[in-house]
């Protein structure tokens, strides 16, 4: 790969390259970052450009190279973060969790970051043989992924949501913890996400005795004790549609528990301690009921007291794109011992629980992915010169920053209110409306900020210049891990029908819920002048949305299936700009907070309003869309 920089003549007659700053070479374990931010600003700017003034000559016979960017505490470094904090939390809760944070922020930069890049480095190993022909089916894995594991328990990833220290404000203070936790967690956040779903399912079963030691394992602080969990539900049909692709058996055993035979084709942090899992329990005659209402919910060990596998066969790892720090591997079942824990045939009721819970992870992966990847940009803005002067003094490219900037802050908004809701929920502290918006805002989020993220890691590592696409950067991970973040717990298309599920089910009362919330928060700007122009913007958004879902519910089901990713952007663009509003409204707010909520307002808020007027969900507009995407397909009977 060759740079397609061009250069510009100096004032000399010779010319430069674009790499032009003299600095420290790009470290093995990637993108390096410093305690402290005191060095002078003015000073390293004009010690860069004195370096241009250098001969030619000698600069040829020298290495040129490119200064990491270096950030430092990230919670410290979280303008908006702490900004919410202290709007929202009571003073004496948000008084420890700081101080707590605080010193998290201290511990992800000297400790936790490293063993992340070390997980990257070191992926895990399927052994499947030992020396002697013996088949051992063991999972390697590098001693930082299991040192994050015992993290994860001191620090009490898990533990915190459901000790309830601090109230409703528990669940709020963990998912604080695991955004800053993210993306130096070397793919940690994956089973963590499916632990936090397991205990979540567990807790909403009444924690019965059989599962109250898993609970326990699951939520416990204390690394020796602490277990991870599994959830695997994709087999070799495909994943969303569990009702349809689940072929794994259960058959009950005289002693009342259940073995399970099957194969599971993706099953993510295949190294965890225990799982859940759906099966369809076979009756005396070893019939099984097909549809969703077959599937029943099963709770298993991977290994027994002995520390051999629970009758479960590892085919292989999964070569994945991104995430290769994590396990995910083919299993056979093979007579697993396991145990029912839902109603017979309730299977996707409860274990809806841990897919909301997952989903809620996703969302703060992928707001934590798009607020390290702007951090690591406007540093290094400060540091690389371009054209005689840093790329942060190029308006173009602070443009560019800012906008990526602009949605950073809309996307973690909104992940801030979900968990904000949830704590509410799970403190039976919601109202009604509190609990009909959890249930719409969840998937709402996790499909549009899975989306957003994509966008700005990518456009963030473009910043760089070339350097960005080198891999011992660093970020070229931090883009992979991102990028599974809109397929991950449902993709975009799935999420957008669940949309519409949750306001079929509710007989449209999500939508009143919905439109009561935005309105409160935009009357609390009524009396700032400065944000009247974005108020209005969302309130013209308001009403063409309204006038949306009158007229397409005379329309039928393929115009609201057509329209649905456009509505759930819709109510995406809404939501969130009423929270920059409500949070721009502060009698405290800065100056970045008003422009964060006007820029965002700027934007198309209902594009599902305009593509109506466009006629893009007629019937025949699907007609159409096959149409262009089959030309010259062999499908059609065409020649290329």
């Amino acid at each position: 790969w060759r740079s397609s920089a061009t250069c510009k003549p100096w004032r000399s007659g010779r010319f430069l390259p674009r790499v032009w700053e003299r600095c420290q070479p790009p470290s093995r374990k990637g993108i390096t970052t410093t305690a402290g931010q005191g060095q002078q600003v003015g000073m390293r700017e004009k010690q860069v450009l004195e370096d241009l003034e250098m001969p030619l000559a000698r600069r040829e016979t020298e290495t040129l190279f490119q200064e990491q960017p270096q950030t430092g505490n990230q919670y410290l470094e979280d303008a908006l973060l702490r900004s919410y904090l202290k709007t929202h939390l009571p003073p004496k809760v948000l008084e420890e969790v700081s101080r707590d944070l605080e010193r998290f922020g201290n511990r992800l930069l000297t400790k936790i970051k490293p063993l992340g890049w070390e997980c990257e480095l070191n992926p895990p190993v399927f052994r499947q043989y030992d020396a002697w022909g013996r088949r051992v089916d063991h999972i390697v894995t590098c001693s930082a992924w299991r040192r994050m594991k015992e993290i994860a328990a001191e620090e009490g990833l898990i533990a915190e949501a459901y000790e309830r220290r601090y109230s409703n404000w528990s669940r709020l203070h963990q998912a604080v913890k695991l955004y800053l936790f993210s993306s130096s967690s070397g793919g940690f956040n994956c089973p963590l996400a499916m632990t936090d779903g397991a205990a979540k399912v567990i807790e909403s079963l009444g924690i019965p005795g059989s599962l109250k030691n898993a609970f326990d394992h699951l939520t416990s602080r204390d690394p020796k004790k602490f277990w991870t969990s599994g959830q695997w539900m994709t087999e070799r049909r495909g994943g969303s549609d569990v009702a349809n692709g689940t072929e794994t058996v259960a058959r009950k055993q005289p002693d009342g528990t259940y073995r399970l035979y099957g194969f599971k084709w993706f099953t993510s942090a295949a190294d965890s301690d225990v799982t859940l899992t759906l099966a369809r329990v076979a009756d005396a005659e070893g019939k099984v009921k097909q549809g969703s209402s077959g599937l029943s919910l099963f709770f298993l060990k991977v290994r027994d007291e002995e520390g051999k596998l629970n009758s479960i066969q590892v085919q292989r790892l999964k070569d994945k794109l991104g995430t290769r720090q994590m396990a995910t591997a083919e299993l056979w079942l093979d007579g697993a011992k396991a145990e029912l824990i839902s109603a017979e045939g309730r299977g996707v009721a409860s274990i809806s629980n841990m897919l909301n819970i997952t989903r809620i992870h996703n969302v703060i992966g992928a707001v934590a992915s798009m607020r390290r990847m702007i951090s690591l940009s406007r540093e290094y803005a400060r540091r690389r010169v371009a054209f005689g002067k840093l790329l942060k003094d190029h308006p173009l490219h602070m443009q560019t920053i800012a906008r990526m900037e602009v949605q950073t802050r809309g996307a973690f908004l909104l992940l801030m209110e979900i968990v904000r809701l949830l704590g509410l929920v799970e403190t039976n502290m919601a109202s009604e409306q509190a609990q009909l918006l959890l249930r719409l805002l969840i998937p709402v989020a996790k499909l549009y900020t899975g989306k957003q993220a994509s966008a700005v890691v990518v456009e963030a590592m473009e910043s760089f210049g070339g350097q960005g696409y080198m891999e011992d950067t660093g970020l070229p991970v931090i883009v992979r891990d991102t990028l599974v973040l809109s397929i991950w717990e449902g993709t975009t298309n799935i999420l957008s029908l669940d949309v519409l599920r949750s306001l079929t089910k509710s007989q449209g009362q999500v939508m009143a819920a919905f439109f009561s919330a935005v309105q409160q928060k935009l009357e609390l700007a009524s009396s700032t002048a400065k944000l009247e122009p974005a108020v209005k913007q969302t309130r013209d958004a308001i009403s063409s949305l309204a006038q949306f879902t009158q007229a397409a519910g005379s329309k039928g089901a393929v115009t609201m299936e057509l329209a649905a990713r456009d509505f759930s952007y819709t109510l995406a663009r809404i939501y969130a700009g009423a929270l920059l509003i409500e949070h721009a409204a502060r009698p405290d707010a800065s100056s970045t907070d008003l422009s964060a909520a006007r820029r965002w307002c700027n934007q198309e808020l209902c594009p599902v309003a305009t593509e109506l007027e466009n006629s893009s969900y007629e019937a025949e507009e699907a007609l159409v869309d096959g149409a262009l995407v089959y030309e010259g397909s062999p499908a059609c009977g065409s020649r290329l």
